[in-house]
């Protein structure tokens, strides 16, 4: 079975996105980093990253250990520190979550505030990058935004909740083609380029080889869902978790394997943040709920 300090460092490498800033958060040298990697890999009996070059990134193994490899630690930390997973919590939490991610956050902190009545969650919506300074400034404790490494600075701790794969979509009334030769054909709704999640669209499309016929760009996922669904163009977008678009009559959802794209949203909180304890527990109950029949 893999020692705690391995899974602490595979945690670090999930939230980090590379091996490099994972070992500055541990306290190791990459080396040490990649060796213990490896053998938790071999330990496990399956890869748990996809390595492109010097480059590495949890693949679909290694994102279901993440919440199973968190609950292993905080148990250990609950039973060394003499607490109980239900010891009352009590505090005031302010939370913010991007409007995709929501739903889940708001269900976390209900069913956090339904165990322990005395914890006062605040909770509000917004785009990734506000969010993330508003963590930075203490206006937030914690919030549910888009994981982008380009961000990562050594104040934050982020915590890796569920990946969403890029998928294209079109009106049901379209006629069938491969991804590449639908975006080229019909009208292009972009999402904006200057947010993360318009650059997994960009990364997406160059891996297609596609030349879109640009049509509009918007900062609204549902928008641009809405514009496809009234036979306007087509666009690629993060399959979001709450949205079963493949059962909508007016829609057509193709996956793009080969671009292996995707959207991974996390939880973003300052490494010495107070009220740590609830924030912890809130990521918790978030894991639970996206775990298979909502087990960890």
């Amino acid at each position: 079975m893999p020692s705690l300090r391995v899974l602490r460092t595979f945690l670090a490498v999930a939230a980090e996105g590379s091996f490099t800033a994972a070992a500055q958060r541990v306290a190791l040298t990459q080396a040490a980093v990649g060796l213990q990697m490896r053998t938790l890999e071999s330990d496990l009996k399956r890869p748990l990253f996809a390595r492109r070059g010097k480059l590495v990134a949890l693949n679909e193994q290694g994102r279901a250990l993440v919440p199973v490899a968190t609950q292993i630690v905080s148990l250990y930390e609950q039973a060394r520190h003499g607490t109980q997973a239900d010891a009352p919590l009590a505090g005031t939490v302010q939370f913010g979550a991007i409007v995709s991610g929501l739903g889940q956050l708001v269900r976390a902190t209900l069913e956090l505030k339904r165990r322990h009545p005395a914890v006062d969650l605040h909770v509000v919506s917004g785009k990734s990058n506000p969010l993330i300074a508003q963590v930075e400034s203490r206006d937030l404790d914690a919030a549910v935004v888009v994981h982008n490494p380009a961000v990562h600075r050594p104040s934050l701790i982020w915590t890796p909740l569920y990946a969403e794969p890029m998928v294209l979509l079109t009106p049901a009334a379209s006629r069938p083609a491969s991804p590449r030769a639908m975006v080229e054909r019909y009208p292009f709704i972009r999402f904006d380029r200057g947010e993360h999640t318009g650059e997994l669209v960009e990364r997406t499309l160059r891996r297609l080889r596609a030349k879109p016929q640009e049509f509009l760009e918007l900062n609204s996922i549902e928008a641009i869902v809405d514009l496809v669904r009234d036979g306007l163009g087509v666009a690629v977008l993060p399959h979001l978790a709450e949205r079963d678009w493949g059962a909508d009559p007016m829609l057509r959802l193709l996956p793009i394997p080969q671009a292996a794209e995707r959207r991974e949203l996390a939880l973003v909180q300052l490494r010495n943040a107070p009220r740590a304890e609830i924030i912890a527990a809130v990521a918790q109950q978030f894991l639970a709920a996206m775990a298979p029949d909502g087990q960890p």
